[in-house]
């Protein structure tokens, strides 16, 4: 693809001249600069170019300032489902997503967001794992690199075949177009790959850097280990409606790895020393976010346009859902009544109030916009044994100790929690509930409702039809598909578009 041909020129800038390396391979402070020349002749070097990639997870991209690398994808994400509730337009950024448009318009940098980050992730990726082999240096840290950008290949193209494809079917050849397998920085434009493809690609590579990365003790959450792999090998099992791996592949990945505290659940999401983050970008004094950071637009307190004109809320029916109990800690990180009393510092005057609000996000300040972002936590790996138990059917007593697992760490009152006993459908319903309440804002809502081949419904809750437009949308529409973007469908004649 000529796309790809972009990402190769500008990979040794952006990932090595741009990018950071990290002290001992742990800290994310920026050091010295590395020439494109001699960037895989050491294993030093090559770190080097893998941490230009950890970067990019939170940089800016496209000059954009609602493309914050993976945290802004996730605010699109959920933006397109029910859970996250725009409370007034503000100031205008992602309206168009919300209304369910700029995904099916070709020339929206909403649209061309995802495949040119996804694909970038890959290049950069490709150019360590075709070259680190023949680099100078042990080879435990050959290992070490290859294995990471191996789990970057693998989850970016399995997030770009959730959105710019149809959903994989089991029991079915899954034939439909999926995206072009780049697995070499070819110039070439490149022709979509079957659905079955991509997915046996992904396993092919996470099997490959699960190897490679189980001797890997690492220090810094930006990093990825074996756990982030097998937790990312969890969700892949999960869309493809492989229960069996997925609950075994969710339990392998949190082994030894505890819950959060009540405690540290009110703190703000904003810290990757949190000890049930799996994954996240740590943002250190110096790597200021300004206006593009993901908690320029979903936080509570940093005092941004869009913040204090269009607060994100929780869709009003989830949260008063009577499965929750007032005593979930869950529940304190919104407020119905929008006013937020518990905030320390109080919420300035000129913050705009409205209802079911959340203060789960918390920026640094009130003009620090900085805050470590979250990708992965072991909470959704319970979430993920949970339901992949509970729909093989036959193993409801499995679903229920993961899920009152979680639901009793998330109890203020020790010993108030009553264990869950549902069955069948009626367990499944409450799994999805607790999954949709605790990882709201995280970016799932709109790829569960995919792989689930369910209909979005904002009906009822606190959406305003007139901000979102689109109240409902039938499972299976074209809609569920985002467009191939306009630079692609230019630059390669082998690139076949979805259904308008």
């Amino acid at each position: 693809m000529k796309r790809a041909k972009y990402n190769i020129l500008i990979m040794a800038a952006l990932a090595i001249l741009l990018g950071s390396c990290e002290k001992s391979y742990l800290d994310t402070v920026p050091t010295d600069q590395v020439s494109s020349e001699s960037a895989f002749t050491t294993t030093t070097n090559a770190m080097q170019a893998l941490n230009g990639i950890h970067r990019m997870m939170f940089q800016q991209h496209n000059s954009r300032q609602d493309q914050s690398g993976e945290g802004g994808i996730n605010i699109y994400r959920d933006m397109m489902g029910e859970d996250l509730v725009c409370t007034a337009a503000g100031n205008g950024w992602h309206n168009n997503v919300y209304k369910w448009l700029d995904h099916r318009n070709i020339q929206s940098t909403a649209d061309y967001a995802p495949w040119y980050l996804y694909y970038r992730f890959t290049a950069n990726a490709n150019m360590i794992i075709n070259n680190i082999d023949n680099a100078v240096g042990p080879e435990a840290e050959k290992n070490i690199i290859k294995g990471q950008a191996l789990v970057y290949r693998a989850w970016s193209h399995f997030n770009l075949v959730q959105l710019y494809a149809k959903r994989y079917v089991k029991g079915a050849q899954n034939t439909q177009l999926g995206v072009p397998l780049m697995l070499t920085n070819n110039i070439d434009g490149q022709p979509r790959n079957t659905v079955e493809e991509v997915y046996a690609q992904v396993l092919t590579d996470l099997d490959e850097a699960i190897v490679l990365l189980q001797d890997y003790n690492r220090a810094n959450k930006s990093h990825m280990n074996a756990a982030v792999a097998k937790g990312i090998k969890a969700r892949v099992a999960l869309a493809k409606q492989d229960y069996v791996n997925a609950a075994a592949w969710a339990a392998d990945a949190r082994a030894g790895l505890p819950l959060m505290s009540t405690a540290q659940y009110t703190t703000g999401f904003n810290d990757y020393t949190n000890p049930e983050w799996m994954w996240g970008s740590h943002v250190i004094p110096d790597q200021t976010t300004y206006f593009y950071s993901f908690f320029a637009y979903m936080s509570r307190n940093f005092s941004s346009t869009n913040i204090r004109g269009n607060p994100k809320a929780i869709n009003s029916l989830l949260y008063d859902n009577p499965i929750f109990t007032d005593t979930d800690v869950r529940k304190a990180n919104f407020d119905p009544t929008g006013q937020h009393a518990t905030l320390n510092p109080p919420l300035p005057s000129n913050f705009t109030r409205f209802p079911y609000t959340n203060q789960k996000f918390l920026a640094a300040g009130g003009a620090d916009s900085r805050g470590d972002v979250v990708y992965m936590r072991v909470a959704e790996m319970y979430l993920i044994e949970a339901e992949a138990y509970a729909r093989m059917g036959g193993h409801d007593d499995e679903a229920l100790a993961a899920l009152n697992t979680l639901r009793e760490a998330r109890e203020t009152v020790p010993g108030n929690y009553v264990p869950s006993i549902n069955t069948g459908q009626d367990l499944i319903d409450e799994i999805m509930l607790n999954r949709r309440l605790e990882l709201w804002g995280e970016g799932f809502r709109f790829t569960d409702l995919k792989r689930l081949d369910q209909a979005l419904d904002r009906t009822g809750a606190n959406h305003q039809i007139n901000l979102c437009v689109e109240m409902t949308i039938p499972a299976g529409d074209t809609r569920w598909q985002w467009l191939i973007p306009k630079q692609e469908m230019d630059a390669n004649p082998e690139m076949v578009q979805n259904e308008l």
